[in-house]
């Protein structure tokens, strides 16, 4: 598997790829190698390791082995298997519903506000219910942003208010009223029995009690969201992984052009 680093350099390298047929490089284009990683309830040994083998086999992998396992504790255990995967899908016949917007960086989100909506923009960000992570919300709203991506707290021209983790939906609201917010942005990475949709869908009924719910964008971040699943749930956009502060301030922005927002 290692291989696969440097492989791209063999005169033997397959440059064949089709698209219509996309499997995963390891070694070699089309080989199809993975890795997964799964927890079993049984305890660390080479019967678990053989089930791991046998349920990665059910998953279509070809030829799959155990190159780690592990205890967790006495009936629990981590196994890392490898395998060729023999499922292919149609990368042409995929299509994914995104935030169409070209984003601008800092600078350019802080000219944007300038020239067009010539006041600040107030943004509240919190991770709310139950939800004690910080790092989602903190690398967008933070001054010192993640990544290279400064956070929101520094652009001027923005107002943004980062009120933590475990922020009850309802004092999100009441919060979001008592700033006349203009956007909201909810971090969710606890995801459990899907806990985030439980408590992302509270908030927009909230917000749709108070009727302020078109009054305000509606924006959903996190590993397990996407711009399609926020759109379903009554958001306006959704931010998964890979996505920084730029990109939802230029969304929130030109939303609010769009809406012409005073």
């Amino acid at each position: 598997m290692s291989g696969g680093l440097y492989s791209t350099e063999s005169k033997d390298f397959d440059k064949t790829l089709d698209l219509t047929k996309l499997r995963p490089y390891g070694d070699t284009m089309n080989d199809g190698k993975v890795q997964v990683s799964l927890t079993l309830p049984v305890k660390a040994c080479e019967r678990g390791a053989e089930a791991a083998i046998q349920l990665a086999k059910q998953m279509g992998l070809n030829n799959p082995a155990v190159s780690h396992y592990e205890a967790l504790d006495k009936e629990f255990s981590f196994y890392v298997v490898y395998g060729n995967l023999l499922h292919h899908v149609n990368y042409e016949d995929i299509h994914v519903e995104t935030v169409d917007v070209e984003t601008m960086d800092m600078h350019g989100v802080e000219e944007f506000i300038d020239e067009n909506i010539k006041r600040d923009v107030v943004i509240v960000g919190a991770s709310t219910g139950t939800d004690a992570h910080t790092v989602g919300i903190d690398a967008v709203m933070n001054m010192k942003g993640y990544a290279g991506h400064y956070g929101l707290e520094r652009y001027k021209g923005v107002e943004a208010y980062n009120l933590g983790s475990q922020v009850a939906n309802e004092e999100f609201v009441k919060k979001a009223i008592e700033l006349k917010a203009d956007a909201l942005l909810v971090s969710q990475t606890v995801t459990q029995k899907d806990v985030h949709i439980q408590n992302l869908t509270h908030l927009v009924e909230l917000l749709e009690a108070e009727g302020i719910r078109d009054k305000v964008i509606l924006i959903a971040g996190g590993a397990r969201i996407t711009h399609e699943l926020a759109k379903e749930l009554g958001y306006d956009a959704g931010f998964g992984p890979g996505k920084y502060a730029d990109d939802v301030a230029t969304f929130v922005v030109e939303e609010m052009v769009k809406r012409g927002v005073k």
